[in-house]
C-alpha cells in the first residue's frame, strides 16, 4: 500500500475512553502526523450491549472497524474480526480481500494469508502478548509491533492502548498492508476484553 501508510514507522493508538467504548483507533506516522482514523462499523445490537454488563469474553465477539482518511473520510480498509478468535480479515472498501490473520495458537502464533488463501507469512507473539514479530514465508522479518504498557489503572479501566509498528521495508504487498494492520487485528483479538467482561 503506497499512501497513506508509506512510512516505515507507524503509531496506532486507541483513545482513552471508558470501559464501554467502541473500537476506535488513530494511525499516525512516526512524527505523530495523523494518517487514518478507525471506528467500529455499525451500531451494537442490544444483546451485544448487554454483554458489557455481564460476564463473558468480549474479545470473542465479532466486530469490524473501517479505516478512513482524517481529512475527507475516504474509506481505506476494513479490519473485520469474526466471532471467536480464529480469523480476522482485512478488505478494501469494495470488498476485495487483502489478506487474513488466521489463528494457529491463540495468543501465540498466527498465519497470514493473501486474498487467495495462500500463506504469505506468520506472526509470533511473546508471552506477555505485547510484542508481535511478523515474518514472511522465508523467515525474514517483515515487521515488528510493540504494545506499550500504560500501567495497571489504564489497562483495567480504559480502552487506551498504544502500539508502535516498525516495517522492515521493502515488504511486498499484501504482506505490508497486513503488517500495518497487525496492531488493530491483534488488539481486537487479544486486548479488547475491557467491556468489564
Amino acid at each position: 500500500m503506497s499512501e497513506p501508510f508509506s512510512s516505515s514507522t507507524l503509531r496506532v493508538e486507541q483513545p482513552r475512553r471508558g470501559p464501554f467504548a467502541r473500537s476506535q483507533y488513530r494511525v499516525m506516522d512516526g512524527d505523530g502526523t495523523l494518517l487514518a482514523l478507525a471506528d467500529q462499523i455499525g451500531e451494537r445490537a442490544r444483546s451485544e450491549r448487554l454483554r458489557t454488563y455481564f460476564p463473558g469474553k468480549s474479545e470473542l465477539h465479532a466486530r469490524a472497524v473501517l479505516l478512513v482518511t482524517p481529512e475527507d473520510e475516504t474509506p481505506l480498509l476494513v479490519v473485520d474480526k469474526e466471532e471467536g478468535r480464529m480469523r480476522t480479515t482485512v478488505t478494501r472498501p469494495d470488498g476485495e480481500v487483502v489478506g487474513t490473520f488466521r489463528t494457529e495458537r491463540v495468543g501465540r502464533q498466527y498465519t497470514l494469508l493473501n486474498g487467495d488463501g495462500k500463506k504469505i507469512g506468520d506472526i509470533s507473539v511473546d508471552l506477555a502478548r505485547n510484542n508481535f514479530t511478523v515474518k514472511d514465508t522465508e523467515g525474514r522479518r517483515a515487521g515488528h509491533v510493540r504494545k506499550k504498557w500504560a500501567g495497571i489503572a489504564t489497562h483495567l479501566l480504559t480502552t487506551a492502548d498504544k502500539y508502535t509498528v516498525e516495517i522492515d521495508d521493502p515488504v511486498p504487498e499484501p504482506l505490508r498492508t497486513l503488517v500495518v494492520t497487525t496492531a488493530i487485528a491483534m488488539d481486537m483479538t487479544l486486548h479488547e476484553s475491557k467491556d468489564i467482561t
